[in-house]
């Protein structure tokens, strides 16, 4: 069974509040978000992190935080009792969350993957997530999320720095230099 058919059916059992959302394919939040036509916000970015527990061991997370934000790496290695925390390889990541990199699900259907969840993304009446396919998103209610997919919840996000754009770049290297 695909990442996607075992969403749908997890979602339909559970009696979720959700609705489908094809689009043409897109793995970047940002760019989904508004292909989808919600807040930033409101996306459920998912990032599998490897954080290193010892000298031969390590834990896999799934980090969920809003779209617009970043995972504050040094704050996942300090809950687990880390030495260091990264991004997974992308084979690793792919292999846990059982899709590409930029359809991951914010649930953990890997025994060795831990669902984390910051909390500002729970403040949403709904949230959007790619369903394990760069051409289909989810729109779920919230507490139907946090009922099916009983994630931990703490908060991993760290605010994005402000983007540049070309333009303004190019004009600050001006007044600069």
């Amino acid at each position: 069974m695909t990442a996607h058919d075992w969403l749908m059916e997890r979602l339909e059992s559970g009696q979720a509040r959700f609705r489908v959302i094809d689009h043409p394919p897109e793995g970047h939040t940002e760019r989904a978000s508004r292909l989808r036509e919600h807040a930033l916000a409101q996306a459920a970015k998912c990032l599998v992190v490897r954080v290193a527990t010892g000298r031969r061991s390590r834990r896999y997370v799934l980090a969920v935080v809003p779209g617009d934000r970043r995972v504050d790496l040094d704050g996942l290695c300090g809950m687990y009792g880390g030495s260091e925390a990264a991004f997974a390889a992308r084979d690793v990541a792919e292999r846990l969350a059982g899709s590409v990199s930029g359809s991951v699900m914010p649930f953990a259907r890997h025994p060795d993957l831990e669902l984390v969840v910051d909390p500002d993304l729970l403040v949403h009446d709904e949230i959007f997530f790619n369903a394990a396919r760069l051409d289909r998103s989810v729109a779920l209610d919230t507490a139907d999320y946090l009922a099916l997919a009983r994630p931990r919840v703490e908060p991993i996000a760290q605010h994005s720095p402000p983007r540049r754009t070309a333009g303004r770049a190019a004009t600050a290297r001006r007044k600069t230099g």
